[in-house]
């Protein structure tokens, strides 16, 4: 027969800020996933859409860093949006090999609409705070992003 050692009670889970972060985190993301997929959009894309949106014309190397996927992955998802007739590519001036992603016209149009959809699931989920505990909330995610130098751009 062994001994054993008396363990502690381990905390609640309630007890994590982590937790809190991430019950938080689903349910904005889930809503606003559900909203953009009623538009035909995925997250991913919308973000794709929104990095294209920022810049008359973007490199592939632009996006890819923006998405935080791979090289084929940010090709599958400029498909896609090809497809759905919201993005381009075309060679690059002066290059026979590089080429530039930009916005169709219809892809213009929707983006302004897709960022009104995330404005009101943050005004859905955040509305209720004051305008100072919102700036307290977005400057304390933005420290912690800062702290441990977080890159890419969450899509999943």
């Amino acid at each position: 027969m062994t001994r054993h050692k008396k363990q502690s009670t381990p905390s609640p889970l309630e007890a994590h800020l982590g937790f809190w972060l991430r019950f938080v985190s689903n349910h904005v993301s889930l809503r606003f996933q559900q909203t953009l997929e009623a538009k035909g959009v995925t997250v991913t894309e919308w973000v794709a859409l929104r990095t294209l949106w920022s810049q008359d014309e973007t490199t592939y190397a632009a996006l890819i860093q923006a998405l935080g996927i791979t090289k084929g992955a940010a090709s599958k998802v400029l498909s896609r949006l090809e497809e759905k007739g919201l993005a381009g590519r075309q060679l690059a001036d002066g290059s026979a090999r590089e080429q530039s992603l930009g916005l169709t016209t219809k892809g213009k149009a929707l983006v302004p609409l897709l960022a009104a959809l995330a404005d009101a699931n943050d005004a859905h989920f955040f509305g209720h705070l004051s305008p100072a505990e919102r700036l307290a909330l977005t400057q304390t995610m933005r420290a912690l992003v800062q702290h441990h130098q977080l890159k890419g751009i969450p899509t999943a």
